[in-house]
């Protein structure tokens, strides 16, 4: 007797809809109906009417001469790159540890645990730790300053702006550097095992390993790693806006995420510029990423995917001349 056959790929679809239902929902409508209102007049709580502007442009271009907008960019971007380059340079070290034959680190569990345990932690509960650490006047980072004679009397570390874009910058590095880890760790360990046998074989050191074959090896996932930090970066909000007021001192910790929140939410609700915001942001995250992805490109292969074009360009083009000779 012939057996029927099941076909499996629609249970699939049917598992997948709720995923795609929720995704329409609440992430790509309210993308959608942003970017829109971008170009109204829309302001006010609970406000649904609103019309479009004779100069479409006229919010964005009110945003981006904002000097509180350029300040919060600016802010943005230092923040994330003064967290993220020792982020990425400690992840790159503790995954050459971790994954090196050589070394046999005992009790990486342990460490993982540990390392990764930050991420895990609410922004709510490590801002008010900081703040609790960096409190003023009565705090453990006073105490240490005045019991070493560093300082006569407490610091009000929070009124000195590159102490709090620092302070800031290291709750982000100390949050995710354990996951940026954890991820590297994962990409080293798919390579394949004969590689490192190779590179053993040939005397190469362990230094001249991890820089010759596992860092190629894991350009992709360095590149996911980059992305991803990027878009987190320039999102940033919740620690900014737990652990210091209004983005104080003096709009030093002012993030383009809280600028939006500030303009949507704080009082003025201008829902039609913060909408323009989020979406000089997104254009900005595009244009960075697009240049992150062209630098970190294999260049190999795109010599080898230009060659393979101009060869097919060429065999068109003489496949043509023969069929007129012919």
């Amino acid at each position: 007797m012939r057996r029927k056959s099941v076909n499996y790929a629609k249970y699939g679809y049917i598992f997948s809809i709720p995923f795609v239902l929720a995704f329409l929902i609440f992430n790509l409508y309210p993308t959608l109906y942003t970017a829109v209102i971008g170009f109204t007049d829309m302001k006010g709580l609970g406000k649904t009417t609103f019309k479009f502007l004779a100069d479409p442009f006229q919010n964005f271009q009110t945003i981006l001469k904002n000097p509180s907008f350029q300040e919060s960019l600016g802010n943005t971007l230092v923040i994330w790159i003064i967290n993220f380059i020792p982020q990425i340079l400690l992840a790159l070290l503790l995954t050459a540890w971790f994954t090196s034959p050589r070394r046999k680190i005992k009790g990486q569990g342990m460490f993982k645990v540990l390392f990764y345990m930050p991420n895990i932690i609410t922004a709510a509960t490590i801002a008010i730790l900081f703040s609790s650490l960096f409190g003023y006047p009565m705090s453990p980072a006073n105490d240490f300053f005045v019991t070493l004679g560093l300082s006569k009397e407490p610091i009000n570390f929070l009124l000195d702006k590159m102490t709090a874009r620092g302070i800031i910058s290291f709750i982000q590095f100390w949050m995710w550097y354990g996951s940026t880890m954890i991820v590297l760790i994962s990409g080293v360990l798919g390579i394949n095992p004969e590689i490192f046998e190779a590179a053993d074989i040939d005397g190469a050191s362990g230094a001249q390993t991890f820089f010759f074959v596992t860092l190629p090896n894991v350009r992709t996932i360095l590149l996911y790693t980059l992305i991803t930090s990027l878009i987190g970066g320039l999102q940033m909000f919740d620690i900014p806006r737990m652990f210091i007021a209004n983005g104080g001192p003096d709009g030093a910790t002012l993030t383009t995420s809280l600028f939006i929140y500030n303009q949507a939410f704080s009082g003025s609700y201008l829902y039609n510029r913060a909408s323009a915001a989020s979406m000089i942001m997104f254009v900005i995250i595009c244009v960075l990423s697009a240049m992150i992805f062209y630098v970190m490109r294999d260049k190999e292969a795109s010599k080898i995917y230009k060659l393979n074009k101009k060869m097919e360009k060429e065999y068109k083009r003489q496949e043509k001349a023969t069929r007129r000779a012919a």
